[in-house]
């Protein structure tokens, strides 16, 4: 083997073997498949890292797309410690666990028709407006529940909704990170059905206030009191770069409050799922290579980018660490830095 290779080919055969076999061994072929493969071996030393705390970022339609309860398995299983979410994916979950349906139709369907019924499409699938509308008024019921004009960070807000949720056997997302003791952050909550529940009680008198410095101070000092960093990406948009800034935040305190120079607390092992490409100057927070020129990505950190639809990514990964029986070793507590 020439000295600048790392490994060697090995063409896969067909036979009987779990998901965990495969995907160990896919690390073996070439592309995607090798990315996928190579991606899942990282997670598992990721895992078996007892000094650890692991972040999720979530964006894309994840939930519409059937995907809310692998998350929730991830977070019930303490395979992560922190999750950092869209809105969207930690409300449309709730359509589902409400009893509502996502219908499955032709991406080129009529969307005049759908206007004319009342349906809502994401890309294939399709919701009801009027059930999103009860969706968003569940929302608004529990806004009106807290105290009026308390100060909240998002995590704060989620936690008190996911306990809400989980009294009502609504069992979605957040209700299981209520359960496993995982802080949800989401930066950008108000642009989803939480922006129009929310709106909705502002106009009726009742202010609910999220301090987003708050919430930013909170998810820092995650990173403060953990003795190694380490993320999955779904997808990435702005829970990627609002994870990222978490170890970018460790080197400006250490600069400024205590007079240290050239600190770095980067990540040490990063997988990401995605389908975006880094020529048009972004891939949703720059490449991993890039991250490591931010000190977000250290590097000689294990990381992988995998270019893979999330909906094919996350079945298959989840089902091989579930086959493969592999466990987090030791899960972080988080929890503490925003319930005191």
């Amino acid at each position: 083997m020439p000295s600048f290779a790392y490994g060697v080919v090995r063409a896969l055969d067909v036979r009987d073997r779990s998901i965990h076999e495969l995907l160990l061994e896919m690390s073996n072929i070439s592309f995607q498949g090798r990315a996928l493969g190579e991606a899942y071996r990282i997670l598992i030393d990721m895992f078996n890292d007892p000094e650890n705390t692991i972040f999720l970022g979530l964006a894309g339609s994840m939930s519409t797309a059937g995907m809310w309860k692998i998350i929730k398995w991830l977070i019930e299983e303490r395979f992560v410690d922190v999750v950092v979410s869209t809105g969207a994916i930690i409300s449309e979950d709730i359509y589902e666990a409400m009893g509502f349906k996502y219908y499955k139709v032709h991406p080129c369907i009529d969307d005049a028709l759908l206007l004319k019924y009342k349906y809502d499409r994401f890309y294939d699938t399709i919701a009801s407006e009027l059930d999103y509308r009860k969706m968003e008024s569940l929302i608004r019921e529990f806004a009106e529940t807290l105290p009026d004009n308390k100060v909240y960070s998002t995590a704060e807000f989620l936690y008190e909704f996911g306990k809400y949720l989980n009294e009502r056997g609504i069992d979605s997302i957040i209700a299981a990170a209520y359960r496993a003791k995982v802080p949800v952050f989401s930066p950008a909550l108000v642009d989803s059905g939480y922006g129009m529940a929310l709106l909705l009680t502002y106009r009726r008198g009742k202010k609910i206030i999220l301090d987003m410095v708050k919430d930013f101070y909170q998810l820092v000092e995650i990173g403060r009191i953990a003795k190694k960093l380490s993320a999955i990406y779904i997808g990435g948009g702005v829970p990627k770069d609002y994870v990222n800034l978490v170890t970018v935040a460790q080197t400006l305190i250490a600069e400024y409050e205590e007079g240290k120079q050239d600190y770095y607390k980067s990540f040490e092992y990063i997988v990401q799922f995605t389908t975006d490409m880094p020529q048009w100057g972004g891939l949703s927070g720059a490449t991993l290579e890039e991250a490591i020129s931010w000190g977000k990505v250290a590097p000689q950190a294990k990381k992988k980018m995998v270019h893979v639809d999330a909906t094919i990514a996350l079945p298959l990964i989840t089902h091989g660490l579930k086959t493969g029986g592999v466990k987090r070793i030791k899960p972080q507590d988080t929890l503490t830095v925003i319930v005191r």
